[in-house]
C-alpha cells in the first residue's frame, strides 16, 4: 500500500467515525420530546441508551472470541447500511408503532447500534495497520472526528428542531441516515490493509488470561462512564434542572460539551505526550466537574462545568487506547475488541444508571420535602443526586490508574 493510499484509507476512517456520531446525538437531544409526546418515563429513555450500548458490547464480545468466522474488509465496507436501516426504523416508529412507539425505537437502536459496534471493533486497527509515523496521533485523530461529528450533529439538529419544531423529529432522523450511505461508497473504493483477525485470535487467549489487559479494560470502562453519562444527559439536564430552554441548553450543553471533546483529543494529537498523565488528570476533572454539577446551585459555576467535562473526559477512551498499546505487546484485534467491549459497557450502564437515579428520587417522598428546602423539583433533585452518583466512576478509574502505574513501573 502507497503512502497516498493510506492517507485516503485513513481519512475514509476518520469520515467514519464522524458520521456514525448523529445516530447518537439523536436520542440525548430527544429524551425530553420522547418523554411529552410518548409519556416514555426517563428509565427507559435510559434503557434505549443501554441498550445501544449492550448491543455494541455484543458485537463487541463476538470479535473477541470469534474472530475467524467475520470478514473484517466486508464488515467494514457495508456496516454503514445497518447504521442508515437503523435510522430509517428509528424515525418510521410512529407510523411502524402507533401504539407503542418505544418498540420502533428500541428495534432502530439495535440495528444502528450494531454497527457502531462492528465500526468500534474494526476502525481502530484498521487505523492502527496503515503505515504512519505518528500511530498515536492518528488514534487521538481518529477519536476527535466523533467529538465534531457530535458537534455538527447537535448544532444541526437544534437548528432544524428550532425551525420546524419537535413533533417533525422523524425527518430530521432520514436526514442523518444519508451520510452513512456515502462512508459505504468510500469503504467499497480504497484499498484496506491486510488485517489479520486469526493473529488477533490466538493473542486474544493469551490476553484474556492476562490481569494487565483486564485492568485496561475496567479503566476504559470507568473512562467511558464519566464520557457518556454527561453526553447523554447534559442537555435534559439543563433544561429541566437549570431551566434554560432547549435550543440553548443544547448549544451550550451538548454542542459546547462535543467541542471540548474534541479539542482534547486534537491537542493531543498535536502535542501530547506522557498519556498516563493525561489519563489521571483527566479522571480527577471528572472528579471536579461532577461534584460542582451536583452540588451547585449558580449557574455560572454548573454550566462551564458541564462543558469542561468533555475536555476532562476527552482523552479516557482514545488514551486508554494508547496505553493498552504502550504496555500489551502485539495487541491484535481481540484485545481492540475487548478495550471497545468494556468502554461499550460503561457507556450503557452509567447513564441507564443515571435514568434509574433521577426516576427515583423523583418518585420518593423525601425528595419532595427535601426539594422544597432547597427550592428544587423533585425531578431537578434526581438529576443532581445522579450527578453526584456519577463522581464514583471517574474517582474509581483516578486510583486504579494510580495502581497501575505502579504496576507497569515495576515491570
Amino acid at each position: 500500500m502507497t503512502l497516498k493510499q493510506a492517507k485516503r484509507t485513513r481519512h475514509t476512517a476518520y469520515y467514519s467515525s464522524l458520521s456514525c456520531a448523529s445516530a447518537f446525538v439523536m436520542q440525548s437531544l430527544l429524551f425530553v420530546t420522547f418523554r411529552e409526546m410518548y409519556g416514555i418515563s426517563y428509565t427507559l429513555l435510559g434503557t434505549l441508551v443501554l441498550v445501544s450500548f449492550c448491543t455494541q458490547l455484543g458485537i463487541d464480545l463476538l470479535f473477541s472470541f470469534f474472530t475467524r468466522f467475520f470478514n473484517p474488509h466486508q464488515c467494514l465496507r457495508y456496516m454503514p447500511l445497518l447504521t442508515t436501516t437503523g435510522l430509517i426504523v428509528y424515525g418510521l416508529a410512529p407510523t411502524l408503532f402507533p401504539q407503542h412507539v418505544y418498540v420502533g425505537l428500541l428495534i432502530g437502536t439495535v440495528l444502528f447500534s450494531m454497527a457502531a459496534g462492528l465500526g468500534e471493533v474494526l476502525v481502530s486497527p484498521l487505523v492502527a495497520a496503515l503505515p504512519s509515523e505518528t500511530p498515536e496521533r492518528d488514534m487521538s485523530k481518529l477519536h476527535s472526528m466523533y467529538a465534531y461529528g457530535v458537534l455538527a450533529a447537535t448544532v444541526i439538529s437544534t437548528v432544524y428542531l428550532r425551525i420546524f419544531g419537535v413533533e417533525n423529529w422523524m425527518y430530521l432522523v432520514f436526514f442523518w441516515a444519508l451520510p452513512p450511505v456515502l462512508t459505504c461508497i468510500l469503504f467499497c473504493t480504497c484499498q484496506l490493509p491486510p488485517m489479520d483477525v486469526s493473529h488477533g485470535e490466538e493473542q486474544g487467549g493469551g490476553i484474556l488470561r492476562r490481569w494487565d489487559m483486564w485492568l485496561c479494560v475496567v479503566c476504559i470502562f470507568l473512562g467511558s462512564a464519566a464520557e457518556n453519562t454527561m453526553t447523554n444527559w447534559v442537555s435534559s439536564y439543563m433544561e429541566k434542572a437549570l431551566g434554560i430552554s432547549k435550543v440553548v441548553g443544547d448549544i451550550l450543553g451538548l454542542a459546547a460539551f462535543a467541542v471540548l471533546l474534541g479539542l482534547g483529543r486534537t491537542l493531543y494529537a498535536q502535542y501530547g505526550k506522557n498519556i498516563h498523565r493525561v489519563l489521571l488528570w483527566g479522571m480527577i476533572g471528572s472528579v471536579v466537574c461532577y461534584a460542582v454539577v451536583g452540588l451547585s446551585d449558580l449557574a455560572i459555576l454548573t454550566l462551564p462545568a458541564c462543558m469542561l467535562t468533555g475536555f476532562c473526559t476527552s482523552m479516557l477512551w482514545p488514551g486508554m487506547l494508547i496505553y493498552m498499546e504502550e504496555h500489551i505487546p502485539a495487541p491484535g484485534v481481540a484485545a481492540y475488541a475487548l478495550m471497545a467491549a468494556g468502554g461499550d459497557f460503561g457507556a450503557s450502564v452509567a447513564p441507564q444508571l443515571m435514568g434509574v437515579v433521577v426516576d427515583t428520587v423523583a418518585a420518593s417522598r423525601w425528595a419532595v420535602s427535601l426539594g422544597d428546602a432547597l427550592s428544587y423539583t423533585p425531578e431537578q433533585l434526581g438529576m443532581k443526586v445522579g450527578m453526584l452518583v456519577t463522581v464514583l466512576f471517574p474517582l474509581v478509574g483516578a486510583v486504579l490508574l494510580l495502581y497501575m502505574k505502579k504496576r507497569f513501573s515495576k515491570r
